[in-house]
C-alpha cells in the first residue's frame, strides 16, 4: 500500500512546500497578490485556517464560510494544494464566555483567562462539544473540494495547557485511574501510598498533584503526565475519527513538537496519525542547533518507523518567543531545509506565508516578510523553491540508518520528577550528549520509542532510561542475545513504570544484560568533576559499580581525583548471548564519549555515510534504484569530499570530488546505488 505522505508528493508532483497561510488577517485584494507569489516562490501547499476558529462559527449560532470558501476556490485554481486545519486550538471569546468553567486551572488553583491560544481545559466536556461541531462542520463542507490534499488536526497538542488542575480534569483523572488499576489495592501498591500516609480508601478521594506542603507522592505526578497526556491524545482521536468519518480518503495528521515538547508521548500521537508532521524551531542561543535540529528530524523519522515525514512548520529567519530572537544568517534558510530533507522529511513547511501585521506573532519571520520581495529571506524562499523542484525525485526514498538511540518520554517524566539524586542530571541533556558524540562520528540514527522493534539495528545506544518497564527490558535483552551491541547510559532501569525502585541491587531489570550491579548512584555537585584513567574528567554523576561478568572499559582514577567513586569501574562491556551490552556509570567528557561511541559503532559495523572532515555532515537517502548523498558545511572554511555521482544543485562533482564553501549545502545523486536498512 502507497504511505499517505508518497501519495501527497505524488499528487504535488514532488516535495511539499510552502506554509501556514492565515488570509483572514489580510483584506481579500492582498489573497491575489499571495497566490501569485506563491507560484513564483514554487509553493505547491499550505496549511489553511488553523486558528480561523472565530471566523468560522463568529457566534454560538451562526456559520460563514465566505472566506475560507473563496481561499480555497483561489488556491485551487492557481495549482496549490490545502493542508486544512481543524481551528480547536483556539476558542473563540464567546465560547469561554459562555463556558468560563472550560477554562485550564494551574495547579495553584488559578483559573487562566481568555486573551491566548489553547485557552481550554483538554477535559471540559462544553470544550469537546464545540469542538466537534466545528470539526463536522469543517469535514462535511470540504470532504470533496479538489484543493483539499490533508488535514491537520489541532495545533501544537499541549504546548500551553496539557496540565489543568480543575475538579473537572480530578473527575476525569479518578476515571483513568480506575481503568488504569481496577482495584484500589493494585492502586494503592503502584503509588506506594503507604509513604506519609497516603493510603485511600476511596477512589472520590483522588486528587491531580496540585500544591501542596512538600514533595508530591512521584507516582501521583508521574500517572497525572500520562493521564494529561492521554486527555490530548483523545480529544486528538477524537476529531480524526470525525474527519475519517465525514472525508474519507484524506489522511490525517497534526504537528508534534520533538524535544520542545515534554508535556504529550509524541510517539502515542505519531501512531495515530496517518502520516508524521512536526515542527522545529532553532534555539538562537545554542550555537549547536543545527546538531539539535538533526537530532529532532531523526526523532521524527523515528515516530514515523523509518519512514519521510512532513516538516510542517519552522522559520525563515528569527521566532518572536525567545529572549533575544537571533536573526538567521545568509544561506541557513537552505541549510536548515535541506539538513530536514536529508534526514528524511518530503515536505519542507514554514511558519507562516506572509507576516503578520498585528498580534504577538507579528515579528516572527515568514516566507514573505514585511519588507516583501525585495528582501535576502524571499530571495532564500524562492531559491530554496527552486531547490525542491530539481530534488523532487528524492521523495519516497528513506535514510540510512544502522543505529537506533531509545527516546521515551515517560522515561523524561520520571527522571525530572521532584526528589531526584541530582535536579541537574536531565533528560533531553543526556540524549543530547549522546547524540552529538554520534553526529561528531558522521553516524546517522534513528531515535526510536522503548518498544520499538530493534532487529533492524546494528547498534542500539540508551542515553538514560531510569524508568523501566518490562517489556523494555525484555526488548534489550532480546536485542543483545541475538547478536545485537547496546550501550546504557547512567541512572537506568532504577524503577519501574510507576517510579517504584525496583527490588534487588541496581539496575534491577538490567542487572543479567549488564553484567554488574550498581551499589550506590554518587551525584557529584554542579562544578565538581572525577578524574578516570584516561586523564580526563566526568561530571554530574557517578556510580559504585560492582563488575559480576562484565569487564571495566574505563575506570575512575585511583586518586582522590576520581571522585567518590575512585579507582572503580565507569564504562563496562559485557558479552551476553551473541551481543554485547556496555554501561557508562557517568557523564563522560565529550571526547571520551566520542571515542567511546566511536569504539562501539566500529565494532558494530557501522559507518559514516561519508568521509567528511569535522562539521560537515553527510547523510544519504536511498530507493531500490538510487541514492542521494546530503552534505552540509557548517565550518568557515571550504572543504574538499570525495563522491561518485552527479551534483543535483549548484555544487558540480569534478574528478570525484565536490568542493563546498563555508555554510553550503547540496546533494549528490550517486553512481552506485545504496538500497536502505529496511
Amino acid at each position: 500500500m502507497t504511505h499517505p505522505l508518497t501519495a501527497l508528493t505524488d499528487r504535488l508532483g514532488g516535495i511539499a512546500h510552502g506554509g501556514d497561510y492565515n488570509p483572514e488577517q489580510w483584506p481579500e485584494h492582498i489573497w491575489h497578490e499571495d497566490v501569485r507569489l506563491m507560484r513564483e516562490a514554487r509553493v505547491n501547499l499550505v496549511t489553511l485556517g488553523v486558528f480561523s476558529w472565530s471566523r468560522l462559527q463568529p457566534r454560538p449560532d451562526t456559520w460563514d464560510f465566505t472566506h475560507l470558501d473563496t481561499v480555497m476556490d483561489l488556491l485551487h485554481d492557481n495549482g496549490i494544494a490545502v493542508d486544512l486545519a481543524t481551528p480547536t486550538a483556539a476558542p473563540p471569546p464567546w465560547f469561554t464566555h459562555r463556558h468560563p468553567e472550560a477554562l485550564p486551572v494551574t495547579a495553584s488553583g488559578t483559573r487562566l483567562t481568555h486573551g491566548s491560544r489553547q485557552a481550554f481545559c483538554p477535559s471540559s466536556p462544553a470544550y469537546a462539544r464545540a469542538a466537534d461541531t466545528v470539526v463536522t462542520e469543517l469535514a462535511t463542507r470540504y470532504a470533496r473540494h479538489p484543493a483539499l490534499a490533508l488535514w491537520h488536526v489541532h495545533n501544537e497538542w499541549g504546548n500551553h495547557n496539557a496540565l489543568c488542575y480543575c475538579d473537572t480534569s480530578a473527575a476525569h483523572f479518578r476515571t483513568w485511574l480506575q481503568h488504569r488499576y481496577t482495584t484500589l489495592d493494585r492502586f494503592n501498591d503502584a503509588w506506594g501510598t503507604d509513604f506519609w500516609s497516603q493510603r485511600y480508601g476511596d477512589w472520590a478521594e483522588i486528587q491531580p498533584p496540585r500544591d501542596t506542603t512538600a514533595f508530591r507522592n512521584p507516582g501521583q505526578e508521574l500517572d497525572y503526565r500520562r493521564f494529561s497526556s492521554d486527555a490530548l491524545l483523545a480529544r486528538h482521536t477524537a476529531e480524526a475519527d470525525l474527519l475519517r468519518r465525514h472525508a474519507p480518503g484524506i489522511p490525517v495528521t497534526t504537528n508534534l513538537m520533538g524535544t520542545l515538547e515534554k508535556k504529550i508521548d509524541g510517539h502515542a500521537f505519531a501512531r495515530r496519525c496517518d502520516l508524521v508532521a512536526v515542527d522545529h524551531y532553532l534555539t538562537a542561543a545554542d550555537p549547536r542547533g543545527h546538531i539539535d535540529l538533526a537530532l529532532n528530524a531523526d526523532l521524527a523519522r523515528g515516530t514515523s518507523a523509518g519512514r519521510p515525514w512532513l516538516l510542517m512548520e519552522h522559520s525563515t529567519s528569527a521566532v518572536n518567543w525567545q529572549p533575544v530572537n537571533v536573526a538567521k544568517e545568509p544561506g541557513q534558510l537552505r541549510r536548515n531545509s535541506l539538513t530536514h530533507l536529508a534526514r528524511g522529511a518530503d515536505g519542507i513547511m514554514f511558519f507562516q506565508w506572509r507576516q503578520s501585521r498585528a498580534g504577538a506573532e507579528k515579528w516572527h519571520s515568514a516566507m514573505l516578510p514585511h519588507g516583501g520581495t525585495d528582501t535576502r529571506t524571499w530571495s532564500e524562499v524562492t531559491g530554496l523553491g527552486a531547490d525542491l523542484v530539481r530534488l523532487g525525485d528524492v521523495a519516497g526514498s528513506r535514510v540510512d540508518s544502522h543505529v537506533a538511540v531509545v527516546f521515551d518520554w515517560h522515561a523524561w517524566w520520571a527522571l525530572e520528577l521532584e526528589a531526584r539524586p541530582s535536579r541537574h542530571l536531565r533528560y533531553p541533556d543526556l540524549v543530547r550528549d549522546w547524540y552529538t558524540a554520534l553526529w561528531n562520528l558522521g553516524i546517522t540514527c534513528d531515535l526510536v520509542a522503548p518498544d520499538a522493534d530493534l532487529t533492524p539495528y546494528r547498534a542500539v545506544l540508551a542515553p538514560n532510561l531510569y524508568l523501566v518497564t518490562d517489556t523494555t527490558a525484555d526488548n534489550l535483552h532480546a536485542y543483545v542475545e541475538s547478536g545485537g551491541h547496546l550501550a546504557v547510559g547512567p541512572f537506568s532501569a532504577a524503577v519501574d513504570d510507576n517510579d517504584r525502585v525496583r527490588p534487588g541491587p541496581q539496575p534491577a531489570a538490567l542487572t543479567k544484560l549488564l553484567g554488574l550491579t550498581v551499589d550506590e548512584y554518587l551525584p557529584l555537585r554542579e562544578h565538581t568533576t572525577a578524574e578516570l584513567t584516561t586523564g580526563t574528567r566526568a561530571h554530574l554523576w557517578a556510580e559504585r559499580i560492582h563488575c559480576r561478568t562484565s569487564t571495566p572499559w574505563l575506570r575512575f582514577a585511583d586518586t582522590p581525583a576520581g571522585g567518590p567513586a575512585r579507582g572503580g569501574p565507569a564504562v563496562t562491556t559485557h558479552h551476553h548471548g551473541h551481543g554485547t551490552a556496555r554501561y557508562v556509570g557517568t557523564l563522560l567528557p565529550e571526547p571520551t564519549l566520542t571515542h567511546f561511541l566511536d569504539t562501539l559503532c566500529r565494532t558494530a559495523g557501522v559507518r559514516p555515510a561519508a568521509a567528511t572532515p569535522p562539521g560537515v555532515e553527510a547523510v544519504r537517502r536511498s530507493a531500490a534504484d538510487r541514492s542521494y548523498l546530503f552534505l552540509v558545511n557548517h565550518t568557515d572554511r571550504t572543504v574538499t569530499v570525495p563522491v561518485t555521482g552527479t551534483g543535483l544543485l549548484d555544487t558540480p562533482v569534478t574528478d570525484d570530488h565536490i568542493t563546498l564553501p563555508p555554510g553550503a549545502a547540496t546533494v549528490v545523486q550517486e553512481h552506485h546505488p545504496r538500497t536502505a536498512h529496511r
